[in-house]
């Protein structure tokens, strides 16, 4: 019974450290920007054209940093890998809070999304391994439910500083600096609670094989690059979009804050539904309800176009990441860091292409309908992929 308490101690300490690490280093590190861009955009200022170009440099590095973590001499250092990376989003918020022009915003981004890639592979790969060892779903469902939290810690942040209440827009540099100190205190949590590595077969870790491409992993790598350039248009420009319509900053809060709750909780609420569905089928099915979300936030009226769309978008980006990445570990079983890092960096480049769309289709436009709605035309794509797939990828994953 001792044994059981102390395992289930430790085990329950691993996926709390992941939920941290998520949290800092893609709740503050990556989508702080978010709640914090519509005082830049006014202050600095900046159009929608650069910051798209900012939230874009962002998700190249993220990019590069996903293929650099596949490589292999990060077999066996995940840890102090992923632990460095946490210290650098630390250091990289703090820096935005310093900058002035855009092109060292893009800079300090560009290197903000190399550590994001990092820590979300090393960490991942340390946490879920060490979860699906135990035959413990709740591992995963608790490490990615850190992003929304994460998210939600991130608005609430902004709505408390004088720049989410309107008071002194200049005040957008405090809100880089209160995440950085938050992140700084995440990571000493991590530090504690995190163990030594990943579960591995022997006694020291091997080096993955070379990544064997299959029919159903190229289709699954695609539809996740897909919807990458999908959820990231409305992810980077929701708060943006709440204040164009608005006469004060409380839409903005309640929309991204409601975009954190709902992804804190929606692993494990979809999760309910993989016994009738199969994971690939709530994949499936979590794409056309994004899909769905994206169009209300600009067919509804104010203000219940951007709730709504913050409340579908955080109901399923997350669940889509998780239930993806899963999948494709399983369709490659013998090279699980290097499948998270493939499927990673088709994610990076749709989120790069996003962005650069977004923001020059927002600055032609004047608005962010065009964009948006081109964004759920290709998640309904995905679905469609997944769909005509579906068995297949059933077939080679076991799920």
């Amino acid at each position: 019974m001792l044994t059981w308490r102390r395992s289930t101690v430790r085990l329950l300490a691993t996926a709390l450290s992941g939920a941290i690490a998520m949290a800092v280093a893609m709740g503050f590190g990556r989508f702080s920007y978010t709640p914090i861009l519509p005082g830049m955009m006014l202050d600095v200022p900046l159009s929608p054209g650069e910051a798209g170009v900012i939230a874009a440099a962002n998700f190249v590095g993220y990019l590069l940093g996903a293929v650099l973590a596949g490589l292999s001499f990060a077999q066996g250092r995940e840890r102090v890998i992923g632990l460095g990376m946490l210290v650098a989003t630390t250091l990289l918020l703090c820096a935005m809070g310093m900058a002035n022009a855009v092109v060292v915003f893009a800079v300090i981004r560009f290197l903000a999304g190399m550590a994001s890639a990092f820590t979300m592979i090393m960490i991942s790969q340390i946490v879920l391994t060490r979860g699906a060892a135990a035959g413990s779903t709740a591992v995963q469902s608790l490490h990615f439910a850190g992003v929304g939290l994460g998210i939600a810690a991130s608005s609430l942040m902004v709505w408390l500083l004088p720049a989410g209440q309107g008071e002194a827009l200049a005040n957008w540099r405090e809100a880089w600096f209160a995440g950085a100190f938050l992140s700084l205190l995440g990571t000493a949590c991590v530090a504690l609670l995190l163990p030594e590595g990943p579960v591995t077969a022997g006694t020291a870790p091997a080096a993955e094989p070379r990544l064997v491409w299959t029919r159903p992993f190229a289709a699954l790598t695609l539809t996740y690059g897909l919807f990458g350039f999908g959820y990231v248009i409305t992810a980077t420009f929701l708060v943006a979009m709440a204040r164009a319509g608005a006469v004060d900053h409380t839409i903005e809060f309640l929309c991204w804050l409601v975009t954190g709750l709902s992804a804190a909780v929606s692993v494990a609420a979809w999760r309910q539904l993989v016994p009738r569905f199969g994971i690939v089928g709530v994949y499936l099915i979590g794409l056309v309800v994004e899909a769905a979300g994206l169009v209300l936030t600009v067919v509804l009226p104010f203000p219940a176009a951007p709730l709504a769309g913050g409340l579908l978008l955080g109901a399923t980006f997350m669940m889509i990441t998780a239930f993806g990445l899963q999948i494709g570990r399983a369709l490659a079983p013998a090279s699980q860091r290097r499948a998270l890092a493939i499927m990673t960096a088709a994610f990076g480049i749709g989120q790069i292409i996003g962005p650069l769309v977004a923001g020059w289709l927002a600055g032609s436009t004047g608005s962010f309908t065009l964009p948006t709605l081109i964004a759920s035309a290709v998640l309904i794509l995905c679905a469609g992929i997944i769909l005509v797939e579906r068995r297949g990828i059933r077939l080679a994953s076991g799920l």
